[in-house]
């Protein structure tokens, strides 16, 4: 499903007729988002804050929740949070209209779940091979954001775990990045919350100042971006193997430091073939790497 910036895959698993009802039930939900959220857009691209005011929209008010615990100590906006938050609706369309066996909305790589007993999910963990200092790739990212993925690992989440939602955030994705990962997979309780807390890990990933990372305004970009003047990552060159180091411990201890509130259950962090997974062992376990060239260490 598609309208505007939002393209959906969707799929149910069950009976035939209970397929087509939760399918019915997504699309007619879908048709009334966008316009929900445009409605509310001033506000959903404002810094969120504690004192802040409460949307209207349900997807919007999921948006807020998802990203509040961060508005402290980060600049961060509910829109850190739409594409989690989307995917949830559509799938509680789905699965309160019909019986599913398991379920998914995958929006833009950001993902919710739902799972019975005895069912699981197997995931991929990809991240764009344009995050290479190859200018061919990089021409490929700047027409149409036509991108090459390479699959780093995978993660399978079953019924046991509390787990319903993954994100995927970093600097060549279709979203601006304040960090330098190629990709930071996030696994939480919701998708909403998986969303946010990608974008905040991902931010970490970084080596402030460094010349091989180029970066500009998020707002030359797009003039109506709800990132202004702050400067996002465009191009990152061939870093050594300590600066890979730096740039991840960065991530790991704001990822390590979520996982201890309970915002995250686990989360892999990529930057150009150096892999870190961070989560308890009983999260983290579940989280493999498919990567030849890079290392692959549990935080």
């Amino acid at each position: 499903m598609q309208d505007g910036p939002i393209d959906l895959i969707v799929e149910a698993f069950a009976a035939a007729a209970e397929v087509e009802t939760a399918y019915r039930a997504a699309a007619a939900r879908f048709v009334n988002v966008l316009d929900e959220l445009c409605g509310e857009l001033s506000l959903l691209r404002q810094p969120a804050r504690e004192d802040g005011p409460c949307p209207e929209g349900v997807v919007a008010r999921r948006m807020v929740e998802a990203v509040l615990p961060y508005a402290a100590k980060h600049f961060i906006t509910p829109m850190a949070a739409v594409a989690g938050a989307v995917a949830e609706e559509i799938l509680l369309a789905m699965t309160s209209a019909a019986t599913l066996s398991r379920a998914y909305v995958n929006d833009g790589g950001d993902v919710a779940l739902h799972l019975t007993p005895g069912e699981k999910f197997v995931t991929g963990m990809v991240e764009y091979s344009d995050a290479r200092p190859d200018p061919a790739l990089r021409n490929a990212r700047n027409v149409g954001h036509s991108f090459l993925t390479n699959l780093f690992g995978s993660t399978t989440i079953d019924f046991e775990q509390t787990i319903r939602g993954i994100a995927t955030s970093g600097w060549p994705g279709r979203s601006f990045s304040l960090g330098i990962a190629d990709a930071v997979t996030v696994l939480a309780d919701t998708a909403a919350m998986a969303d946010a807390a990608a974008t905040i890990i991902a931010n970490a990933v970084d080596l402030p100042g460094h010349p091989a990372i180029g970066r500009v305004t998020a707002c030359e970009l797009a003039p109506d971006s709800d990132l202004g003047e702050r400067l996002v990552t465009q191009a990152v060159g061939e870093l050594s193997l300590g600066e890979i180091c730096e740039a991840l411990a960065h991530g790991t201890c704001e990822a390590e430091a979520l996982c201890a509130q309970g915002l995250v259950r686990a989360a892999a962090i990529n930057l150009q073939g150096e892999i870190r997974i961070v989560g308890s062992r009983a999260e983290s376990q579940f989280i493999s790497s498919s990567s030849t060239s890079g290392s692959f260490v549990h935080a």
